[in-house]
């Protein structure tokens, strides 16, 4: 199939957002004012955008505010925000996240859209085009748009020719007639090849390529043959496109509840038979809720493990409804709702072992998933083994479905005590000690007012700061594993040398079980 292109393009993104926003001053005069969007430019307040008004009088990018403001005295001017310009854009791209999930950012102001195999879901790409159009028509934004075989293609017809849809195979045919500048090439390029006589596209294509790399730039080249079909770069979406996709679309807006849990349901068990079929489960699941003015919400499930099980999947996303701070609200109705499953990972069927423990594992990982569901991802963690032998740092807490490394716990070693308590005090607690010998392990020691007889002490355990490590570092330490007279065993050690400098000093790290 061959692949097909969509670019958007929204000539006045900055003024259309203000008008949608609200944002046009009550003071600056009438509402139909022509409206400007300036910054600083080389020390000058300069134009950046114009509305059509203000293109139709005259003003364009680039003329100083002061000019503008002389020519028109009622024009509105408002600072440029290219960063609520860019997260508009956004917000634009994950609203045509209904019509296709591979969406990319054509700066300045557009989108590329793949419609590779999508297009027939909305009657054809005719369709699809106009049915996006009353959508920006509707929501106050100027839209051109193009088709083509290729992304270049599309993007120069949006942006310098009259838009359309070209036919499979006809690229060239139609971006012939186009200028240069439709290469997105550097305007001193643009100038130079003005100069030399070559002022469209044909002119470019029937001259030899080596030729024009040899007095351009190679790049000239690359850029001419993607422009005109010859050669197919895929964009590279905002979110990478999940492993698994299923979705609905609604002839009717959505507004019941019960019915809108029923569709979840139905994409969940469809989801599960893709996956089965594939011999996978999925650890991730995203499901989006398209709203009909244009609004997406979207809701995120993580299992522990990879699952496929359609009644635990839909108990995590009751007990995700339920935990929501703000409710799923549907406005004037959900037109599409989509399930994606974007982590997927290999899962064979489990045979039931006689001893029932299997039952256990998965009882117990349901219950942790339901706990994800309902606290958050940040708040259900475990514990994970650290590459390192400081006992501070050994062990470090993470979500419960992020993925770690593969370092293993250290196994004990047969018919020996553990080397480190199950226990350790953060931060260590100084005691008072009474030492036979300066560097040997302690007689006694006071913790919390009560003295504790020391009758055996295995040690030293000599571990130094890791050097590698910036800022200050502690001093070394000597770690014991003592037991007092009464069977309590402790984890005690040692800060510094008696070599010069400070005393060191004990502290109880941990108490072992």
């Amino acid at each position: 199939m061959p692949r097909r292109y969509l670019a958007l393009w929204f000539p006045f993104l900055p003024t259309d957002r203000l008008r949608r926003e609200g944002r046009i001053p009550a003071s600056g005069g009438p509402a139909d004012a022509p409206l400007v969007v300036f910054a600083t430019v080389r020390n000058a307040l300069r134009l950046v955008d114009c509305d059509q008004r203000a293109q139709a009088l005259g003003l364009t990018r680039g003329l100083t505010l002061a000019d503008a403001r002389a020519r028109i005295p009622s024009l509105i001017a408002i600072e440029a925000e290219p960063e609520a310009d860019e997260a508009f854009l956004v917000r634009l791209a994950a609203f045509c996240d209904r019509f296709t999930p591979l969406v990319a950012l054509d700066q300045p102001y557009g989108l590329l859209l793949d419609i590779t195999g999508c297009a027939h879901l909305f009657g054809g790409e005719a369709a699809l085009q106009a049915m996006i159009g009353r959508w920006m028509k509707n929501g106050g934004l100027d839209l051109r748009c193009a088709i083509a075989g290729t992304p270049e293609a599309a993007h120069a017809l949006s942006r310098f020719g009259a838009g359309g849809i070209v036919p499979v195979g006809e690229d060239e045919a139609w971006l012939r007639p186009l200028p240069v500048a439709a290469l997105g090439l550097p305007p001193d390029t643009v100038i130079a090849l003005s100069r030399a006589g070559l002022k469209t596209l044909a002119d470019l294509a029937v001259r030899p390529s080596m030729a024009l790399s040899a007095r351009f730039g190679a790049e000239i080249g690359t850029r001419l043959r993607r422009t005109l079909g010859y050669e197919d770069v895929r964009i590279t979406p905002l979110r990478p496109p999940p492993a698994c996709v299923v979705e609905r679309h609604f002839a009717e807006p959505m507004l019941d509840a019960q019915g809108l849990e029923e569709v979840v349901t139905r994409l969940i068990a469809e989801a599960a038979r893709v996956l089965e079929q594939r011999g996978e489960g999925g650890r991730a699941f995203e499901i989006h809720f398209f709203r009909t003015d244009g609004a997406v919400r979207r809701l995120f499930l993580e299992t522990g493990r990879p699952s496929r099980d359609a009644k635990a999947i839909l108990r995590l996303y009751r007990e995700r409804i339920d935990a929501l701070a703000d409710p799923l609200d549907p406005g004037f109705g959900f037109d599409a709702v989509r399930l994606a499953v974007p982590v997927c990972e290999p899962l064979n069927e489990a045979q039931q072992t006689l001893d029932r423990r299997a039952v256990e594992d998965e009882a117990v990982a349901d219950l942790v998933d339901r706990l994800v569901a309902r606290f958050g991802r940040d708040r259900v963690l475990r514990f994970v083994v650290q590459d390192t032998h400081d006992p501070r740092r050994e062990a470090r807490a993470v979500p419960v479905a992020a993925a770690v490394s593969g370092i293993a716990w250290p196994a004990p070693l047969p018919n020996e005590p553990p080397t480190r308590p199950l226990q350790l005090f953060e931060p260590p607690q100084p005691v008072e000690t009474l030492a036979e010998v300066p560097d040997g392990p302690p007689l006694r020691f006071r913790w919390r007012r009560v003295l504790h007889e020391i009758a055996r002490a295995e040690g030293p355990e000599r571990i130094a700061p890791e050097w590698w490590r910036d800022g200050p570092q502690p001093p070394l330490r000597d770690y014991y594993r003592v037991e007092d007279a009464q069977g309590r065993r402790f984890w005690i050690f040692r800060a510094g040398l008696y070599e010069g400098g400070e005393p060191p000093r004990w502290f109880l790290h941990g108490l072992f079980a």
